[in-house]
């Protein structure tokens, strides 16, 4: 199940808006271009950019998400008709052949329990193209990076083409070892209505996450500083074997 931050419609359709600036999916581009691969399964696509980005540069890829709202406002999207978009997750694909499978953002954090982490992983072996690599971003947990989502730090007030005004915070609710859960809050101008989405990420360290591909099937062959946010995430990028 999705949070309702993407899977319900008014929310998802301002993910976009109130987020336009993905710069940040440049660096997965090259990485793709890179490992010279035709054909991507972006996992957790969301509301398609990334999927679009690639798309448009002649590749085949496929796009998986548990939030069918997303979908939706990326099926609207120009140049959708080049995507196939899958709803589900990655257990739920199947074996597309993919030279390469993404996620980017926040999506391998979602996976909070070993046993759905090690599902996903074993899929996406699975799912991919002998010799194909899994590239992965994961913020570092030593950074605590919760510690900055506070309603202080993170308000904001959004004029929206067709919404209006859109008041946005995130405020942490409970750290608890490695998982870290919080609520954003969106209140909308036009009607008053308060709308919220609770998510809980999982803070895996580096070797945790080393440990787990290669206990997949997977041998890390690169771990990276992601260049927007250096010192913050890395970039694991690893070979089926």
């Amino acid at each position: 199940m999705a949070d309702e931050g993407f899977e319900v419609p008014r929310l998802a359709q301002l993910y976009d808006p109130l987020d336009p600036d993905r710069g940040d999916l440049d660096v997965y581009v090259a990485i793709v271009d890179e490992l010279g691969a035709r054909s991507v399964l972006d996992v957790g696509c969301g509301t398609g950019t990334f999927a679009l980005m690639l798309a448009a540069r002649g590749l085949d890829v496929t796009g998986v998400d548990p939030a069918e709202a997303s979908l939706d406002v990326a099926r609207g999207k120009p140049g959708a008709d080049a995507v196939r978009w899958v709803h589900g997750d990655a257990t739920t694909v199947g074996a597309v052949g993919a030279d390469v499978a993404t996620m980017t953002g926040n999506v391998a954090q979602v996976f909070v329990t070993d046993e759905e982490w090690a599902a996903t992983l074993d899929a996406l072996r699975g799912a991919l193209a002998p010799g194909g690599h899994l590239v992965v971003e994961t913020r570092v947990p030593e950074r605590e990076a919760w510690r900055e989502w506070t309603r202080a730090a993170t308000h904001a007030v959004t004029d929206v083409d067709g919404v209006g005004q859109v008041e946005t915070w995130t405020e942490v609710t409970e750290v608890r070892g490695e998982l870290v859960t919080f609520r954003a809050t969106w209140v909308f101008a036009s009607d008053g209505a308060v709308l919220t989405s609770h998510s809980t990420l999982r803070f895996r360290d580096r070797r945790t996450v080393e440990q787990s591909l290669e206990r997949a099937g997977f041998e890390v062959v690169d771990v990276r500083d992601a260049p927007d946010r250096p010192g913050r995430e890395l970039v694991f990028v690893a070979r089926q074997t």
